[in-house]
């Protein structure tokens, strides 16, 4: 049998950006929040679990997980919709959103999440 051998592809500057940018928002946030758990507010849970959403998303497209790529998607989609009585903060939400979809789904991030792990 013939050994196997896996080629990944080089992380691509905009996958790094990307990433690194929801480890520190959601890593921060979380961080800030973290008070309203320990206080026991409503929602507390959930807003602490998005921001671990947030920095899990950061870590595996790191690792180069393809289902990392649609988690930051979802992730944004998400603060678009609750962020909808308020016009300006959807906006930005919105163009994040394009913005971060578009550079995920380009054809060198493509070949980044299809080369499995990914090269540093």
């Amino acid at each position: 049998m013939g050994r196997r051998t896996i080629v990944s592809a080089k992380r691509p500057v905009s996958i790094w950006v990307i990433a690194l940018l929801f480890l520190a928002v959601g890593g921060a946030m979380f961080v800030a929040h973290f008070h309203s758990l320990l206080a026991w507010e409503k929602d507390a849970v959930w807003v602490e679990a998005t921001e671990l959403a947030a920095v899990v998303t950061g870590v595996f497209l790191l690792v180069g997980k393809n289902w990392a790529r649609w988690l930051a998607v979802a992730w944004l989609a998400f603060h678009v919709a609750i962020s909808v009585p308020d016009y300006g903060k959807m906006a930005g939400h919105a163009a994040f959103l394009v913005a971060i979809a578009w550079l995920l789904f380009r054809p060198e991030a493509g070949r980044y999440f299809r080369g499995g792990a990914g090269a540093a």
